[in-house]
């Protein structure tokens, strides 16, 4: 892998909406084309035969299944009292995003 250009590390950081320093754009020369060596070594390990995986550590998920459960309902009139803005036909009226 060849080392990242001044010019190219511009070009990436306009990309992402960055402004940088000359002393930004040296330093993140090197530490960018650093990560990319070793990204360049990562792709000559062997994985043929692993199986991807999200994580390593066993953990489970420990939900709960979604479930209904019985019991009393709030009711809707309550619900709709706590609003502080007003009321019409049973629903809140919320300010227009139009303006």
């Amino acid at each position: 892998m060849a080392t990242l250009t001044a010019a190219e590390v511009r070009h990436i950081a306009k990309l992402a909406r960055l402004q940088l320093s000359d002393e930004e754009v040296t330093k993140f020369a090197t530490e960018l084309t650093s990560i990319l060596s070793y990204i360049d070594t990562l792709r000559e390990v062997d994985t043929a035969g692993i199986e991807p995986t999200a994580q390593v550590t066993g953990a489970v998920h420990r939900l709960r299944e979604d479930a209904l459960r019985a019991g009393p309902l709030a009711d809707p009139d309550a619900l709709l009292s706590t609003s502080p803005l007003p009321i019409v036909d049973h629903q809140i009226q919320t300010p227009s995003a139009h303006g």
